[in-house]
């Protein structure tokens, strides 16, 4: 009997073969995070440059399954702020300010060129998809506030997100 027991124990569970339905299905889980589209307004010292944040998913944590929203460099860094005071999760660093790139009396359009631009959108669609990728930050307000409004309200109360 004890023979019996030990085996049952230690056997290999049995996997189902995967089919091609199930491979190529809809994934159980997803969150998709793309940072798109950046134009830059105004002109001289006035220039800024937005981002579309676009974010697709049906993980229940989230209330809106789809949202687009335009953010700023500086509402990354409000975002990267908020997380590292307000969430027990280790932040992971923004793409670089470029300060040289902001001096005056340069022969290019410094943080306006079209390849700097391009580098930073990345770098900032990297940012945001290790932040929701967590699964502790994914709780936080200060998260569905950045991908879900389309207005940052700063003055909200930092917490967590609870599912109703």
């Amino acid at each position: 009997m004890a023979d019996n027991i030990t085996n049952d124990s230690t056997r290999r569970l049995v996997s189902k073969k995967q089919t091609l339905d199930d491979a190529y299905a809809a994934p159980a889980n997803f969150l998709e995070i793309d940072v798109v589209n950046p134009i830059t307004h105004g002109v001289g010292n006035k220039r800024y440059t937005d981002y579309e944040v676009r974010m697709r998913t049906n993980l229940p944590v989230f209330k809106v399954k789809e949202s687009s929203v335009r953010r700023r460099y500086s509402d990354f860094e409000w975002l990267r702020n908020e997380l590292e005071r307000d969430s027990k999760i280790v932040v992971p660093p923004l793409p670089g300010k470029a300060l040289k790139r902001q001096l005056p009396f340069r022969g290019d359009d410094g943080i306006y060129e079209e390849e700097f631009i391009e580098d930073r959108r990345k770098g900032l669609e990297v940012f945001i998809n290790k932040i929701a990728g967590h699964p502790l930050a994914q709780n936080e307000k200060c998260l569905h506030m950045f991908i879900q409004e389309p207005v940052i309200d700063k003055n909200y109360v930092p917490g967590k997100i609870r599912n109703t």
